[in-house]
């Protein structure tokens, strides 16, 4: 089984943000094939089903977590879920996906392991957990352009900002960013973190 968790900050407010993508990127996956998000568990919303290949390998099970505590506090879902299910090693079998500001908009980046680089969720399932080998997907959410007319936004600021009416369309689009995204994780859950780098890292 693979657990694949979209980082996010739980209520209505949030929810279009800049730091949701991450959550957005797993309710798309639900999405597309087809897996409820119904059950209230590990502190978030749950979800299990199964991946099947294109190619007729052998499918996967699969667990889709939205953690509904803040984000700098995404670790305890992570862990919730990580002592209730039947995952061999988080190394192998979870996935985290979140925003990043050091990425071009839509841009993926996944990463069998290393630093938070600063993404306050990241890092607390890192502390939580112990241990810094946790496949990640990144998703570029890119930095401010500075303008004449408002000073530069923080980078606080701008993660919870939406994402401009261009960047949505492109989002949302058919085998737009969300849909690439989606499939980055089940390449994940069924080929493994080496495969889905090899296939979802390269310059779009």
């Amino acid at each position: 089984m693979k657990l694949l968790v979209g980082l996010g900050n739980p209520g209505r407010r949030y929810a279009g943000t800049r730091h949701n993508v991450g959550a957005r990127i797993v309710e798309r996956l639900a999405e597309r094939r087809h897996i409820a998000l119904d059950a209230d568990r590990f502190e978030g919303r749950f979800g299990q089903g199964v991946l099947v290949a294109p190619d007729g390998a052998p499918a996967e099970e699969v667990g889709l977590l939205l953690p509904a505590t803040w984000m700098n506090r995404s670790g305890r879902a992570v862990c919730a879920a990580l002592g209730a299910l039947a995952l061999e090693d988080p190394a192998r079998d979870l996935l985290v996906a979140y925003d990043d500001v050091d990425l071009p908009f839509g841009r993926l980046r996944l990463r069998a392991g290393g630093s938070a680089g600063g993404q306050r969720g990241l890092a607390d399932v890192i502390e939580r957990l112990e241990r810094s080998d946790v496949p990640r997907l990144r998703f570029g959410v890119g930095r401010p352009t500075p303008s004449d007319d408002a000073p530069v936004p923080t980078t606080t600021e701008w993660v919870l900002r939406p994402f401009d009416s261009r960047e949505e369309a492109a989002l949302v689009a058919r085998g737009g960013g969300l849909d690439r995204a989606a499939e980055a994780l089940a390449c994940f859950a069924l080929d493994g973190i080496a495969e889905a780098m090899n296939r979802y890292n390269a310059a779009e």
